[in-house]
C-alpha cells in the first residue's frame, strides 16, 4: 500500500520489488483491545499471485494482522479468490492472527474507477465485498482507494461497506495519506474501525528536485496529530505506517530499494537512515533507530498499532525490522 506515485516507480522494480470450499472458523480476535502486545502490529504482504509461498517469509508471531495486497475485482465486478485463500488465511488464524482484503492500492486496474463510479456497480461491489468476507472468513476489509480515487464516490462505498461488513461482525478499515485526507468528511473517517497512516513517500524519485527523508519522524508524529487532534479520530484507531523500503536520489542511486537488499549491499546501514552510493547519490530510508523511535512514539500516544509496508521487504535476521519493532514493543515502559 503506497501511494500512486511509488506504484509507478515499483512497476519498473516490481521484484526490486475459484471456489470457496467448507471449513470451519477459527476464532480470532475480533476487537484491537484482544491480543497480549500493548498495540497491534499489521504488516501488508504484497504478492504477485503465489500467496502461499510468499507467506511462508513471514513471522507470523511477530504480526497481529495481516492485509492481502490486493485483491481486486474484475471488469464485471466480481472477485476471484487467488489460489490458496482458504489455506492462508486458516494457517494465519491458527497464529490468532487477523486478516484483511485489502482493495485498491497505489495502482489499481483502470476499470475500479469505473465500478465506483456508477451507483448500481457500486453497490454491486459493496456486496460482493461482504459475501467474499463471509465466506472466506476474512476478519475484514481494507479500503485503500487512493489519488484520484478518494473523490464524491469515496464516502458513500465506504458507507456501504461499513454497513454490510459491521452487520457481520468484521471491520473495516482504510490506508490513507494526510496529504488529501482533507477531501473525506469526518463522518467518513469516523466510519472506519482503524486508519492506517501512510506516513512516508514525503518525496521520492517522482520529485528529483527534492532529494530527501521520504519517511522523517516529523511525518509521523505531524500525520497523528492531523488525524488525531484536528480530524478528531481516537488514537487507538490509528496506526502509524512504517516504511521497510527506501528511495535514492543521485546518478548511481537506484531509485527505490528494499530494506532487506540495502542492508545485504551496504553493511552498517541498519543503525543509519541513508547511505552515500560510490560514484554519486544517497539513500534514504529508515533503519531500526528511526523504526524504534516511531513505535515508541507509538505506544506513548496510544495508538492502536503501527503499519509496515510491506513485510517481504524485511531482512530475515538480526537486522529485521520487524525484530526491532517486537523489541520495542516488548520492552517499553508506561
Amino acid at each position: 500500500m503506497k501511494i500512486t506515485s511509488l506504484w509507478l516507480i515499483g512497476i519498473l522494480s516490481l521484484q526490486l520489488s475459484a471456489c470457496a470450499k467448507d471449513h470451519k472458523k477459527t476464532d480470532v480476535p475480533d476487537d484491537p483491545a484482544k491480543t497480549s502486545k500493548p498495540i497491534r502490529v499489521l504488516g501488508y504482504l504484497f504478492s504477485d499471485g503465489n500467496w502461499q509461498g510468499d507467506l511462508q517469509q513471514v513471522h507470523l508471531k511477530q504480526i497481529t494482522d495481516l492485509n492481502l495486497a490486493f485483491i481486486n475485482p474484475e471488469a464485471s465486478g466480481l472477485l476471484i479468490a487467488p489460489a490458496g485463500l482458504t489455506q492462508l488465511i486458516e494457517k494465519a488464524h491458527t497464529a490468532n492472527v487477523r486478516v484483511f482484503l485489502s482493495l485498491g492500492g497505489g495502482n489499481p486496474p483502470a476499470h475500479l474507477a469505473t465500478l465506483l463510479a456508477d451507483d448500481a456497480q457500486r453497490a454491486k461491489l459493496a456486496t460482493t465485498l461482504s459475501s467474499f468476507a463471509s465466506t472466506y472468513q476474512l476478519d475484514g476489509i481494507d479500503i485503500d482507494l487512493e489519488g484520484s480515487l478518494i473523490d464524491a464516490h469515496y464516502p458513500p462505498f465506504v458507507s456501504r461497506v461499513a454497513t454490510l461488513l459491521h452487520q457481520q461482525g468484521k471491520l473495516v478499515t482504510a490506508a490513507l495519506a494526510s496529504w488529501n485526507a482533507n477531501q473525506i468528511p469526518d463522518s467518513t473517517l469516523r466510519t472506519f474501525d482503524f486508519i492506517n497512516s501512510m506516513s512516508y513517500d514525503k518525496t521520492g524519485p517522482w520529485n528529483p528536485s527534492t532529494p530527501g527523508q521520504h519517511a522523517p519522524y516529523q511525518m509521523v508524529v505531524d500525520d497523528f496529530t492531523y488525524y488525531h487532534s484536528t480530524r478528531g479520530i481516537a488514537a487507538e484507531k490509528l496506526f502509524i505506517g512504517l516504511p521497510f523500503y527506501g528511495y535514492g536520489f543521485g546518478t548511481n542511486a537506484p531509485e527505490s530499494i528494499f530494506y532487506r537488499d540495502l542492508v545485504k549491499n551496504y553493511p552498517g546501514s541498519e543503525t543509519k537512515d541513508e547511505v552515500t552510493v560510490s560514484g554519486g547519490g544517497v539513500i534514504y530510508y529508515n533503519g531500526i533507530p528511526t523504526i524504534q523511535k516511531k513505535v515508541t512514539f507509538a505506544l506513548d500516544q496510544g495508538a492502536g498499532g503501527v503499519m509496515v509496508w510491506q513485510l517481504l521487504h524485511d531482512s530475515d535476521d538480526e537486522k529485521s525490522l520487524l525484530k526491532a519493532i517486537n523489541d520495542t514493543i516488548q520492552n517499553h515502559k508506561n
